[in-house]
This record gives C-alpha cells, structure tokens and sequence, in this order.
C-alpha cells in the first residue's frame, strides 16, 4: 500500500548527501529513486532534483530547490527507542556534525531537527503521582540526551547524578 503522506525535505543541493547518510543510520533503509534536473532547470540540467528514500519503510523525499528555505525547529522527527542503547546510537549518529539540543532534540548535520526518545519516558510524565511526574520532568529539563535509567531514578526522588 503506497503512503499516504510523505514528508518532503528540501536542501539547497545536499539531499542525494543527506539520504545516503539517513539510510546508513537507520535499519531497513534504502533510497528508491534519484531524478534529476533536465534542461528545461531551474538547476543545471544532470543535477540531482529530488531523491526519494525510506527508513525504515518511512518513505521521504528529499529535494535539491535552492537556498530560499532551511530547516528550523518547528518540524521535527521523533525517533522512539527501545533501550539507551538505541537512543546512544541514534544520539552519536544523527549529532556527529550537527549540534546536541536540551531535552532529547538534536540537529543533524544538515539542520534537520530529530526528538530521540526513550520508550517509557512519557509513563513518567503521565504519572498518578503528580509528585513522580514532576521530579522526572524536573530531570528530563536538565538533560541533553535522555537518559530512561536516570529520569526513573528521578522520579523515584533519587538525586541527580
């Protein structure tokens, strides 16, 4: 079945760049296709127009449109983790070049905004004790990359490591 909505990311020339090193981060990755500016432009014809790839079946399209845009904080991709080892891979991976942000967001090399989340972090915040809930808030504020083991520890009114 072809999706529905797909996510299209537009770069000043790098999206044939940005989804080889998408695919090689993520599992079951792959891009699909490469079209390319013919003569009638606006890019010089041969160049790389938009790149269509998935990761991890999540099909995107990335396209190559020129200067005018970049990308801010207003979009971003969440990853969900199963474990701190997943959300240190995809930390170390998706941050190399780019800049760690607070609270488990980051931007990738080419100004991409991503969440890398913990599975269980929202319980946490979700808890029946206001208390828990706050305490974990309290130390997800203080992170850069989430750390599940820590803010559990948090919540159970542990101090900060």
């Amino acid at each position: 079945m072809q999706q529905k909505i797909t996510p299209n990311l537009w770069f000043d020339t790098e999206a044939e760049e940005a989804a080889s090193f998408y695919t090689s981060v993520f599992k079951n990755s792959r891009v699909v296709n490469v079209a390319r500016y013919t003569e009638a432009g606006p890019r010089p014809a041969g160049t790389v127009m938009t790149v269509e790839f998935e990761l991890d079946g999540q099909r995107f399209v990335g396209i190559n449109g020129g200067p005018q845009f970049t990308f801010d904080e207003a979009v971003s991709f969440q990853i969900h983790c199963e474990d701190q080892d997943e959300v240190d891979y995809y930390w170390e991976r998706l941050s190399e070049g780019g800049e760690e942000g607070p609270c488990g967001w980051l931007k990738d090399r080419y100004g991409l905004s991503w969440q890398v989340v913990p599975t269980g972090m929202g319980e946490l915040f979700a808890d029946p004790d206001p208390k828990r809930a706050e305490r974990a808030m309290q130390a997800m504020l203080g992170m850069r990359k989430l750390d599940l083991a820590q803010l559990r520890s948090a919540a159970d009114g542990a101090p900060a490591t």
